[in-house]
């Protein structure tokens, strides 16, 4: 039997809420039987119909930010009450693009109001591009920006329904964070990893 390349064909709207939706997606897998599958998403189901036609390009619809603080050399986290774990969970800085803005301003803007701290110099500016993070539920797609920061945290900037505290650590630190095993995002985890073992190297 001629093996097919699976397809979306169809998507029904299950809850559109402002920042995610839920849809049930018809699709072809290989033998070209009819399958479904329940998919979140940032995009409203206009922008997913006509991606899957090829009409638009997908958007990045978050930035995720690792920032090192220029004058301590120490690695930006956020520690942030997330709803679905009822608990707090170690983060890298990040946020929704909105609309059409810049991924770089959107850099700029999530870090002031999530730490008060400002972006000096993006280092990977050539190499931003979509990349996924939960891909067997989600089509959420998140550019990746390291960058240097600096001043001094604070937390006047935070939406209402933020609570967040931010943590600037050292190599060491990072090591010893990683060794008391809090809830943290895989993400996180492993820039701490990486952080550890090459400290400010990570950002070439």
């Amino acid at each position: 039997m001629k093996k097919l390349k699976p397809k979306i064909n169809n998507l029904n709207s299950l809850a559109e809420t402002k920042y995610l939706s839920l849809y049930n997606a018809e699709y072809t897998n290989k033998k070209g039987d009819s399958r479904s599958w329940i998919v979140a998403s940032r995009k409203n189901i206009d922008i997913l119909n006509l991606q899957l036609q090829k009409k638009i390009e997908e958007r990045v619809d978050a930035v995720m930010i690792v920032a090192l603080h220029e004058e301590s050399k120490k690695l930006v986290l956020v520690k942030q009450f997330r709803v679905p774990l009822n608990d707090y969970v170690y983060e890298l800085p990040a946020g929704l693009v909105d609309g059409d803005e810049d991924i770089k301003f959107a850099v700029s803007r999530e870090l002031k109001e999530e730490t008060g701290l400002k972006v000096v110099d993006i280092v990977n500016k050539e190499d931003i591009k979509a990349l996924y993070v939960s891909v067997g539920m989600t089509d959420e797609s998140v550019a990746l920006v390291y960058c240097y920061c600096s001043g001094e945290i604070s937390n006047a900037y935070l939406e209402d329904d933020e609570d967040i505290e931010v943590c600037m650590v050292s190599p060491l630190e990072a090591k010893k964070l990683i060794d008391s095993n809090p809830k943290m995002d895989i993400k996180v985890y492993m820039m701490l990893k990486a952080f550890a073992a090459l400290g400010e190297e990570i950002m070439k």
